[in-house]
């Protein structure tokens, strides 16, 4: 799948980048799927009004977030509610769809469950790979978040290391809509914090070094629709507000070895009747 001079980029890097990785037809159609899952929604009725927010962490305490692992939730952006109402039209407003569309949805368990994207983490050194965790990602036009400088390690935890992103670009990615920003070479660098559960049902955050990484090194990643970056667990990456009127859509997949462990206070947890399965 990787050629020689890939699996350079993706040693000396900690990111590889491949355009044309999916058809833009299949982007289109898990788009398309989304909104008909959008559809769907009546938060008033489910009673779950959660925002999600990496520069504000309320969420990190609520159920709504730390349950989502083996089910499917939405969250919303920061600002897209007022005193428990929506201030816009609701498939606007959505932040992200996580965290387990890939075992639970059928279409997105095929649009993950590829011979090439197994080819891929086979390439990348994940031995027996495990599908953890999977986001459809909105940042929305004119109030797309931020998402803070960060590294997958931190809140997907295995010793060793193991996680690699998956991240798919389904529409076009710019810096004017907020593309990814990554740090070359910054899987090098020692992860500066965990995020994990505090028990006693919160989350709480161990900083090992509080010197921030060098954001000033960032590149951008610019991405037509269909592209998929490859990210490695320990690389920063942060991507900016979408301050455009053009929306970001982008699906992220995260994936870890079976071989390694996962600590049971990590925050992301599931039932025992859905374990983790491979790309088959």
């Amino acid at each position: 799948m990787l050629n020689s001079e890939q699996l350079e980029t993706w040693d000396r890097d900690g990111f590889v980048v491949l355009p044309g990785f999916v058809s833009k037809q299949r982007c289109a159609e898990l788009k398309a799927h989304v909104e008909g899952l959008l559809a769907d929604i009546d938060p008033d009725n489910e009673g779950a009004i959660s925002v999600f927010s990496t520069t504000e962490q309320s969420h990190a305490q609520d159920e709504w977030f730390l349950g989502s692992g083996d089910t499917v939730r939405w969250f919303f952006e920061d600002g897209a509610i007022v005193d428990g109402q929506l201030t816009r039209p609701l498939p606007l407003a959505v932040n992200k769809i996580g965290h387990a569309m890939h075992d639970l949805d059928p279409v997105f368990s095929d649009f993950s469950r590829t011979t090439d994207m197994a080819a891929l983490a086979s390439d990348v050194g994940i031995a027996e790979p495990q599908l953890l965790q999977s986001m459809y990602i909105f940042k929305q036009p004119g109030i797309g978040g931020e998402v803070t400088c960060h590294t997958d390690h931190t809140f997907l935890w295995t010793e060793p290391q193991s996680v690699i992103g998956f991240w798919v670009a389904i529409e076009d990615a710019t810096v004017e809509n907020g593309c990814l920003w990554a740090l070359p070479g910054g899987h090098r660098i020692p992860v500066k914090s965990r995020f994990r559960l505090d028990g006693e049902g919160g989350t709480t955050n161990d900083v090992f070094d509080d010197e921030p990484y060098p954001t000033e090194n960032l590149v951008p990643i610019e991405a037509e629709a269909g592209t998929l970056v490859v990210l490695h667990g320990t690389l920063p990456h942060w991507s900016g507000p979408n301050t455009s009127p053009i929306s970001r859509h982008a699906y992220t997949l995260h994936v870890i070895n079976s071989e390694a462990d996962y600590p049971a206070d990590n925050w992301l947890q599931r039932r025992p009747e859905l374990p983790l399965r491979g790309f088959t």
